[in-house]
């Protein structure tokens, strides 16, 4: 069974582009929240990272912040 995945991301941000490409490329369902125009979801990733950086990346119960392709790959127990 797929671990839920979530990403909370910014429009402009390169490296969230990056993680979703990755994510649709590899055919992993996920949940996006755009943190730019959330302030609810906004204040969630700030209460669980203690920072403003994104992308954020939950899968399971495990928080990521930034995007690594190859832990992702790992976390999610796929081939990269």
């Amino acid at each position: 069974m797929q671990k839920s995945v979530t990403i909370y991301s910014t429009p402009t941000c390169h490296f969230c582009h990056m993680a979703k490409e990755f994510f649709t490329e590899k055919g992993v369902e996920f949940t996006n929240y755009d943190v730019a125009s959330d302030a609810a979801k906004r204040q969630e990733m700030i209460q669980m990272t203690g920072q403003l950086g994104v992308p954020v990346i939950v899968i399971g119960d495990e928080v990521m912040v930034g995007f690594d392709r190859g832990r992702l790959a790992q976390k999610l127990g796929i081939q990269e």
